[in-house]
């Protein structure tokens, strides 16, 4: 293990490693079954380090449009995301090209990026900033009900704080997507309010592994030894609009990792 080994390999893969060793093994949704522990939780200081997964590769431009396409274009239509060359979503496209009411479309309905960054700006020390997802009234329309549903703020000392709860976390393919993409949303609101990036703590209430990654991830706790140093997180200067940054304003500087574990997801 190197001296500088990324902290989101050290907290990721000790869950993983707690769930195949603890977790209680069932049947579910999917007709996969996982093995699985609740409220499991990684916490980060954004400012000492960008959490990214070096013991496999993990799709940082991907996880990146997919966030934009929900927090800034809040959309629904896959149409959209599959302009953009990312098909993460096209399993639960319908026939109209949209995902019914879910994800971003809750966002825009209720205008909560702007609500967001409106309460930032001129009541930071709200204690009701809140983005909601998970909207009762609509979950019956919707393809996927939302797993990462909600993020809750805080501003301390002039950093940005922001706590995601995930009901529902698959492990090997959603949550290294879910915990890179959401570091990154933390640091757009930031530049974009003129706060500094500070906390950022993912609760995972049901972490579960399917029995078909099982093999894929044993092969990544091996490399735990092998886990690099955290890469830095580059956002070009200049960007202080949400609304404004493209994914290629938005990139990593020194990625490195050990390549990747081909898993298939479960729908």
């Amino acid at each position: 293990m190197t001296d500088f080994m990324s902290l989101a390999d050290e907290q990721y893969l000790n869950i993983v490693e707690n769930i195949l060793e603890h977790g209680y093994f069932d049947q579910n949704r999917t007709g996969i079954r996982t093995y699985k522990l609740p409220h499991q939780m990684m916490q980060f200081d954004l400012e000492k380090e960008f959490p990214i997964l070096t013991t496999k590769f993990v799709a940082f431009k991907t996880a990146v449009k997919e966030l934009l396409w929900i927090w800034q274009l809040q959309s629904n239509d896959v149409r959209e995301l599959q302009k953009m060359n990312c098909h993460v979503w096209d399993e639960w496209m319908r026939e109209d090209g949209t995902i019914g009411k879910a994800y971003g479309y809750q966002i825009r309905k209720y205008k909560q990026v702007d609500t967001l960054l409106d309460q930032l700006r001129t009541d930071p020390q709200n204690r009701r900033m809140i983005v909601s997802l998970w909207n009762i009234e609509d979950l019956p329309d919707m393809a996927l009900q939302p797993c990462a549903y909600q993020t809750l703020w805080d501003v301390s000392d002039g950093r940005l704080n922001c706590m995601l709860v995930q009901r529902s976390g698959d492990m090997g393919l959603g949550i290294p997507f879910n915990m890179t993409q959401y570091a990154v949303l933390v640091h757009l609101i930031a530049r974009s309010v003129g706060l500094r990036p500070g906390l950022f703590t993912h609760v995972i209430n049901n972490a579960h592994i399917y029995e078909n990654h099982v093999e894929a991830l044993k092969t990544q706790l091996a490399r735990r030894r092998e886990a690099l140093p955290a890469p830095q997180l580059v956002i070009d200067e200049g960007i202080t609009d949400f609304y404004e940054f493209r994914p290629e304003n938005i990139r990593l500087e020194g990625y490195t990792h050990k390549g990747k574990l081909p898993m298939e997801v479960a729908v």
